[in-house]
């Protein structure tokens, strides 16, 4: 018995010790890192994980539902597309086809209600409030000197850095988008309770503008930005932009990094489903438009999915953009495999959601090979 208090005492003390490390090394923020995902048995964010942090509510205007397709669900899902579902634990796969809904299904006990993280889809929402705020005259335009919102940015080479750079991710500061390394910007970011002390502590070090090198701090510091420009937090400046007039079936979450700082994880993190995910895709596939109404400049939306960089042609501003067998295809994209893939000449907008994405070492391919089938066996679906 002695020797089990006493083990017990040491191991209180060493857990006390190392606690206090983390505090006097600034690393405090491994602490949820460990509550919130690494105790419950995951390396890295996972779906469900807004449940352990804090949220605000992005809330639903007058819910506009999809119709279903006159051939809904007629066609059973491909043997390849099975095994790819099974493989990478897919929670969510849906295909929309001229507005109305083709196919869904969803897995593992999901409905087409349930929330889960979108992840970096979340980019392509900030981008979109970023041309809302320069329609709205809050910011001047894309060329708008970050600097002038953020003093932190005004000298050296941070004073060339532009909103427009944000978007497009070509800030040239040191951020390091690394999402398995507990100690890497990334995770702090997720974790840290004071997220705005994180992004102005970064450096601008290259060139800003020149090229594209993706970066979450970009977002985040664009969220920054238009939140300062606007005035209204970013939660509620979504709601009123385009959660409720684009008739979202249901009100969704957005993470915080803390009831205190009430800071939206910018680059990740809005907490909703398929179908309303697939709205976002909808609006840009018609050039702005939601029944009639231009609720965003269709100039902007154009330039958001046409390359800014002719060396990167895979990202415009806050978009993927793929060319696949003679198609053009836009996309929001998200960790582990969250996807909204637009082809708007064929009217058709693919979802997937899901556990896992594809990823293989040493890949040089910006896409992986899941996002290839996901978007082959669609096609192949609406051949049968």
């Amino acid at each position: 018995m002695k020797f089990i208090k006493k083990t017990f005492k040491w191991i209180l003390l060493l857990v006390g010790l190392t606690i206090a490390i983390l505090y006097l090394t600034n690393t405090d923020y491994l602490i949820k890192a460990v509550r919130t995902i690494y105790l419950k048995g995951h390396t890295t964010a996972y779906l469900e994980d807004y449940k352990e942090f804090d949220n605000k509510t992005i809330e639903k205007g007058e819910p506009q539902l999809w119709p279903n397709h006159k051939n809904y669900n007629s066609v059973n899902e491909t043997e390849n597309l099975k095994k790819l579902n099974e493989k990478l634990e897919t929670v969510a796969y849906v295909i929309i086809k001229n507005d109305s809904i083709w196919f869904e299904n969803y897995y593992d006990g999901f409905n087409e209600n349930s929330k889960s993280n979108s992840f970096s889809m979340a980019k392509s929402y900030v981008s979109g409030l970023m041309g809302k705020a320069i329609e709205q005259g809050f910011i001047k335009g894309l060329d708008q000197p970050v600097g002038d919102f953020f003093p932190e940015f005004s000298q050296g080479l941070a004073a060339k850095m532009t909103v427009g750079d944000l978007s497009s991710m070509s800030s040239g500061t040191n951020w390091d988008e690394a999402y398995y390394s507990p100690f890497s910007i990334t995770t702090r970011a997720y974790f840290d309770d004071d997220l705005s002390s994180v992004i102005l502590g970064l450096k601008v070090v290259d060139e800003p503008g020149q090229k594209y090198k993706y970066a979450s701090g970009d977002t985040e510091l664009l969220a920054m930005v238009i939140e300062k420009a606007t005035e209204k937090k970013l939660y509620d400046y979504l709601t009123e932009s385009f959660w409720a007039p684009l008739g979202c079936e249901n009100s969704t979450l957005w993470q915080v990094d803390s009831k205190d700082h009430d800071l939206v994880k910018a680059f990740c993190c809005i907490a909703s489903n398929a179908k309303d995910f697939a709205r976002f895709g909808k609006l840009y596939k018609d050039h702005g438009k939601w029944n009639g109404n231009q609720v965003i400049d269709s100039t902007f939306v154009s330039k958001s999915v046409t390359p800014r960089f002719e060396e990167s042609p895979e990202y415009g501003y806050g978009w993927w953009l793929l060319k696949r067998n003679g198609k053009n295809f836009f996309m929001m994209r998200g960790h582990l495999g969250q996807y909204v893939i637009v082809e708007p000449s064929d009217n058709l907008i693919i979802v997937r959601l899901g556990n896992l994405s594809g990823k293989e070492e040493g890949r040089v391919d910006p896409f992986t090979e899941d996002i290839y089938t996901y978007i082959d066996e669609a096609y192949n679906m609406l051949k049968n």
